[in-house]
């Protein structure tokens, strides 16, 4: 039978036959059964003579006890300014069929709990203490009954109670002076301006020092904090340490220094530092900046914990861990939470558990708790990867301490997430100038009335004669008097700084400049080592069986070593193998990457029958760098962003995420808009992410044609990001080459191919890798320049449509010429081939998308000098045609405007000018006459 049978709903046979396999091997059964019957063997013994009135009774009592665990949650204290909801059928012993009556009866039911055979009045008193009142816990839901009984066994033992010595409690007082002082002093001497406040919340610093000692002491070294703006100055100044003065300097700042471009707002800023805990462990913290789209940085922080374990800490995720802090309505409603915690036991995501810390001020905004979800929690979330739950009064500091240290116990323990709900509220409106009582006219009635948690906890303290409420006053004053000494100071700093994100990794990275993108540096690499590693990747192990497909893949891809004729794929693998082979980490990550999504790359070999892989690119050489390449799940925000965070904390490897097609990237445009096309002018931030985006009209739709290359072009502006389209192998090799090769990190966002993948003309030899580096423009060789009388600018696959065409009409006067970077656009090298065609009378930009997409609008305000014209698809509120025979037509069409034929003395052959429809004959003749 099941041993998690509700014992309400068992059997007396049933439960004879679990106690006969408990007889037989205890491990058997569950561990809530093995404590009853360790202890009740006498009672068994009564109802097997018939007296079944005691087991009865202590049946109603194990009831009792697993409906406290189960749904004790519901009837907590934990609301500081609200009454509950209420919730039926209650705990009342009535509805376990008990009395009044058996309130002195001794049950030997309280040795589930912890406390021998008791009164049902102490099981009853205990149960309350453990989960009603400032504290309520959900666990029951989770799977895995070693975690369920040690999560019991830490609640339900009284030698696990919330028992704080005097200095420990001075400490939290300590902590609460700080946070609410720092919030008041800020609301005094910035009147108006937003910060938005922690005050109603301000339990979260006592609770985050207590997270970072705790965590010091079981072995942590470094935290990765995501937090969005509530509270964000507070945590800043009381957790991270960052001076107040520069705090405070940042609300009258006129002027940034000059390595930051634009800045942000003062509530966005990130921060590292290493702090000294009390217990003088050395701990680092890595607070994250962040947008002001809630939820964005969660990915983020689990990406940058990731790459520090993998780095710093040998993969031990006893040594670092993140801590995300939600708000309740964004945690209930933002879809990339849920993406986010899908990845939290994923292999190539895991980040050994993260705390999560939940700011519940019971509204989103405007919108009230009720409006903001269906759930009955907001952290209800979290039993989708059946992860514990703790539901706290945020006007209770000891008891949310107490849940924090819970916390850090089980995180290092079972390295899963853990949520913690703290029952808080908003003094003032969303910022600081709202008017809540528009919205929450009750709420707000009970909020002003209420006392900060500061003071409440100042009462309690004098009353257990740890603090008096004049030694308290008297603290409080020494820190307002601290708090104007670093004002002073502040008005002495002249120009806002914003901290680089980690600085000692990027100590030894500059930023870009203008001129760092007139040419590439080299990335060749020599045959003889290229031809090495061709070999390493295609060989397979002995003895191993593998598919016979794969076989005959590894053998084409020998032969194009051999006869140089390298492909698309076995360029980007090359580039791989090179890298790592020069000691450069490399990670590739997407819905499809191992194998690739039009099955070009095939990194890993499945071998035949079994589960097994075979990942050539970790065989290259003893001593290369890692190469990790992942599957990832159905996701695109949330991978993008964890991605984006691994590349933060890796400047020295190479980051890529690959979308399945391009245009799924708009999935995750928060992460492009908000970090990888601004993150360097708003923070300084620099990332060397790349981006694989398959791009390309093929007939595949309108959700599987374009990657909106004219996206990234609106938002290309001061060097902050690479767009290239790229269509030859080497140079795909040298560019991905070129981002781990420069002294700054620029994020590269790479439109790839999809046809172009097996497409025959689409080879590079083995000389176009061991010599050059990286081609921004491609000019045209196959023709006399001084013939020219039509240059056709172009990017990406449709090159190949007009080379076909070309090469079909021979034709020697017209020049095709490849933008392979659009920015930062070649300025230069274009212009030395405007000038390099001094016969030419058109210029023609030609490419597939419809002209209000694509790169035409960008194009035409960077090539002035000439009177370039567009040859493009129809202006389109879609990208593509869903028929594959009006693609067709619509490509011909494009491809003919550039060779058209016409009926005059050149018929059957293309005209040079295009032929205007209504034209007379001699017309045309005079125009071919002009050429």
């Amino acid at each position: 039978m099941d041993n998690n049978t509700y014992l309400s709903n068992i059997t007396p046979q049933a439960l004879e036959e679990l106690f006969a396999t408990w007889k037989k091997d205890a491990s058997l059964v569950d561990p809530t059964w093995q404590k009853f019957f360790e202890g009740f063997e006498f009672a068994l013994a009564h109802y097997s003579n018939g007296q079944s009135m005691v087991l009865d009774a202590e049946f109603k009592v194990i009831n009792l006890i697993e409906s406290y665990r189960k749904r004790g949650h519901l009837f907590t204290k934990t609301n500081p300014v609200r009454t509950r909801r209420k919730y039926s059928p209650t705990l009342d012993i009535e509805n376990f069929g008990l009395t009044s009556a058996d309130m002195d009866t001794t049950f030997q039911a309280g040795k589930q709990i912890g406390i021998g055979p008791s009164k049902l009045s102490d099981i009853i008193s205990h149960l309350e203490k453990t989960y009603c009142q400032s504290i309520g816990a959900e666990y029951m839901f989770i799977r895995d009954t070693e975690v369920v009984a040690w999560l019991q066994e830490k609640m339900e033992s009284s030698q696990n109670r919330t028992n704080f010595s005097p200095e420990q409690k001075k400490h939290i007082f300590h902590h609460l002076k700080q946070a609410i002082g720092f919030e008041q002093f800020i609301h005094k001497k910035f009147i108006g301006q937003k910060r938005f406040s922690l005050e109603g919340a301000e339990s979260l610093i006592p609770a985050m020092d207590a997270a970072i000692e705790r965590g010091a002491e079981l072995g942590i070294k470094e935290f990765v904090i995501g937090m969005a703006h509530r509270g964000r100055l507070n945590v800043l100044a009381n957790i991270m340490q960052k001076p107040e003065e520069k705090i405070f300097s940042e609300f009258a700042g006129e002027q940034y220094e000059e390595d930051v471009a634009l800045g942000d707002v003062k509530y966005h800023l990130g921060y590292s530092t290493q702090i000294t805990t009390d217990k003088g462990n050395e701990v680092m913290l890595n607070l994250l900046p962040n947008p002001s789209h809630l939820e964005t940085v969660g990915p983020v922080a689990e990406g940058v914990t990731r790459a520090r374990a993998n780095t710093l800490y040998g993969k031990d995720f006893n040594k670092i861990a993140p801590i995300i802090i939600h708000g309740d309505a964004a945690i209930a409603a933002q879809g990339v939470v849920y993406e986010t915690i899908q990845m939290s036991q994923l292999k190539g995501y895991k980040t050994g558990g993260t705390i999560h810390l939940v700011i519940n001020n019971q509204v989103g905004f405007t919108t009230n708790y009720i409006d903001a979800r269906s759930s009955t929690y907001s952290t209800d979330i979290a039993k989708v990867t059946k992860s514990p739950i703790f539901h706290v009064n945020g006007d209770d500091p000891e008891a949310l301490v107490h849940t924090i240290r819970l916390a850090m116990d089980y995180r290092q323990k079972f390295h899963t997430d853990v949520f913690i709900d703290i029952l808080c509220y908003r003094r003032y409106g969303h910022n600081e100038g709202d008017e809540p009582r528009f919205t929450q006219p009750t709420l707000y009635e009970a909020i002003t009335k209420h006392k900060n948690t500061r003071d409440l906890y100042t009462l309690s303290l004098a009353a257990e004669t740890v603090l008096s409420e004049a030694e308290a006053k008297e603290l409080i004053l020494q820190y307002d008097s601290h708090l104007e000494e670093k004002l002073t100071a502040a008005s002495a700093i002249k120009k806002v700084s914003i901290q680089r994100f980690l600085p000692k990794e990027w100590a030894g990275f500059r930023y870009s400049q203008a001129q760092d993108f007139d040419i590439s540096p080299s990335t060749a690499v020599s045959q003889e080592k290229l031809v090495a590693i061709a070999q390493k990747i295609n060989q397979l192990p002995e003895n191993t069986p593998f598919l016979k497909k794969l076989r005959k893949l590894i053998e084409d891809r020998q032969q194009m070593v051999d006869t140089s004729k390298l492909d698309w794929a076995m360029a980007e693998l090359l580039a791989y193998g090179s890298l790592v082979d020069e000691g450069v980490p490399v990670r590739i990550s997407g819905q499809d990457s191992e194998r690739g999504t039009f099955s070009h790359r095939h990194a890993v070999y499945a071998v035949e029958n079994s589960d097994e892989k075979y990942f050539p690119l970790k065989h290259i050489s003893p001593n290369q760098a890692p190469f990790h390449v992942y599957n990832s799940h159905l996701s695109e925000y949330g991978v993008l962003g964890f991605e984006y965070g691994y590349s933060l904390a890796m400047p020295n490897g190479l980051t890529i995420w690959e979308a399945q097609f391009g245009d799924f990237h708009n999935v995750a445009q928060p992460i492009i808009d908000q970090y990888i096309s601004s993150a360097e002018d708003k923070w300084g931030l620099q990332s060397g992410l790349t981006l694989l985006l398959p791009h390309g009209f093929e007939g595949q739709g309108p959700e599987h044609s374009s990657a909106r290359v004219e996206r990234f072009l609106t938002m290309a502006a001061r060097n902050n990001m690479q767009l290239v389209n790229c269509t030859t192998p080497a140079n795909m090799f040298h560019v991905l080459r070129r981002q781990v090769k420069r002294s700054f990190r620029v994020p590269l966002v790479v439109f790839t191919p999809k046809s172009l993948l097996r497409h025959p003309l689409c080879v590079s030899s083995l000389n176009e890798f061991t010599q050059n580096s990286f081609r921004e423009v491609i000019n045209d060789t196959a023709v006399d320049a001084q013939d020219v009388k039509r240059v056709v600018f172009c990017t990406g696959k449709v090159y190949f449509d007009l080379l076909q065409r070309k090469q079909h009409f021979e034709a020697r006067d017209i020049a095709l010429v490849r933008i392979e970077q659009l920015y930062p656009f070649p300025t230069k090298q274009v212009e030395a081939v405007l000038k390099g065609y001094p016969n030419a009378l058109k210029w023609l930009w030609v490419q597939e998308e419809p002209k209000n997409m694509g790169a035409w609008n960008f194009i035409r305000d960077r090539i002035t000098t000439v009177p370039i014209e567009p040859v493009t698809r129809a202006a389109s509120g879609s990208p593509a045609v869903g028929l594959s025979k009006i693609h067709t037509m619509e490509q011909e069409e494009i491809i003919g405007k550039v060779f058209r034929k016409c009926d005059c003395e050149l018929k059957n052959k293309y005209c040079g000018l295009q032929c205007l429809e209504g034209s007379k004959q001699t017309d045309r003749k005079s125009q071919h006459e002009l050429l």
